[in-house]
């Protein structure tokens, strides 16, 4: 398993580091909300455990736009407010678990495995943009009343752009996501499959919702 260990404390940081790896698994540390942010951390773990007094963007914040954006990350979060109405701040915010410092490690490492196994059967999520509703399930797209067929290539970029809404993808974003790391196929290839989303997507709107972003890449252009 990945985790993400966002903490401002490096101490914590590492000591939860540490016992992590012993147990087998692989981390990344971050320090702050902002840089989880714009790192899309949570998008890219198995499961993260995250400090609530972060520096810049609080962890619940952080989490709340996470959940928002249709990221289903399980998070087990770590303070050392522990009243009850700060516990259900987190709770309500989307944590899956909560842990008050100073906590025994063990007993970390623990509810992290709990976590895992309790969220790993967990059915998919839908992500909704606007009045875009695609099914991760089913693979299905709905645009308002319409429900659109879409090729396995079409979905997979429109989830990732759905997933990055109002931020700029890239087309190595697009490449890793769809095809690989190792892709190296024509590089005219990602906009061929844009037009043709761009087609499904825009009847009836009179400016496209997938904006290219020239030099940089693509966004989605929804509320």
């Amino acid at each position: 398993m990945h985790l993400a260990i966002i903490e401002d404390d490096q101490v914590v940081a590492r000591a939860v580091q540490t016992a992590a790896v012993e147990a087998g698994h692989t981390c990344t540390l971050v320090p702050d909300g902002e840089i989880a942010l714009r790192d899309n951390v949570l998008l890219s773990c198995d499961l993260a455990v995250l400090d609530v007094m972060l520096p810049k963007l609080s962890g619940v914040d952080l989490l709340r736009q996470a959940r928002r954006a249709g990221i289903r990350t399980p998070v087990v979060m770590l303070t050392a407010l522990g009243t009850v109405p700060d516990k259900l701040d987190g709770f309500e915010a989307g944590a899956d678990d909560y842990l008050v410092k100073p906590f025994e490690m063990d007993e970390l490492m623990a509810r992290v495995e709990a976590v895992h196994r309790r969220t790993s059967n967990r059915p998919p999520a839908e992500l909704v943009a606007g009045d875009l509703r695609l099914m991760l399930a089913t693979k299905r797209l709905s645009v308002g009343d319409r429900s659109i067929d879409l090729t396995p290539t079409e979905f997979s970029i429109l989830e990732l752009l759905m997933r990055y809404r109002g931020q700029v993808v890239t087309r190595k974003m697009l490449c890793e996501h769809v095809w690989g790391f190792n892709w190296d196929g024509p590089t005219n290839v990602i906009e061929v499959h844009i037009n043709r989303l761009r087609g499904k997507l825009d009847r009836d709107r009179l400016d496209s919702l997938i904006q290219t972003i020239r030099g940089r890449g693509y966004a989605l252009a929804v509320a």
